[in-house]
């Protein structure tokens, strides 16, 4: 079996959200390789549970990474491309979709516009 790619664990960053069995990480490096980020449309609005659960995932990100740029590492690549290209942009010019260590940022003014609930200190699930 080939060796799987190096992939940044986020400690402490939550596997996925309670009682929905959506996941935010991933366990292990994908041996058939790296999933793509790419922005994909989203198709959820304000008050389904699809909004809630990227709301979440930007709670999460926020409240572990802050608006300090941060290496996809094992983020999902699904959540990831829900949010990427508007509340989730690249951090570098040099950005390449099939990297674990390709470095992302959350644009706070489009994120705090989106989804203000995920900038509240607690959210309730």
């Amino acid at each position: 079996m080939p060796s799987l790619p190096d992939m940044t664990k986020h400690r402490g960053f939550p596997g996925g959200m309670p009682g929905t069995g959506v996941q935010f990480t991933i366990r292990r490096a994908n041996p058939r390789g790296v999933t793509p980020i790419k922005a994909l449309p989203r198709k959820a609005r304000p008050g389904t549970k699809e909004h809630r659960i990227d709301a979440a995932f930007l709670h999460a990100l926020w409240h572990h990474f802050g608006a300090e740029p941060f290496e996809r590492g094992n983020l999902d690549a699904a959540r990831l491309s829900l949010l990427f290209g508007r509340e989730v942009i690249s951090a570098t010019k040099e950005f390449d979709p099939l990297s674990y260590e390709a470095m992302l940022v959350i644009d706070e003014k489009v994120a705090r516009k989106n989804f203000p609930e995920s900038f509240e200190d607690v959210f309730e699930v």
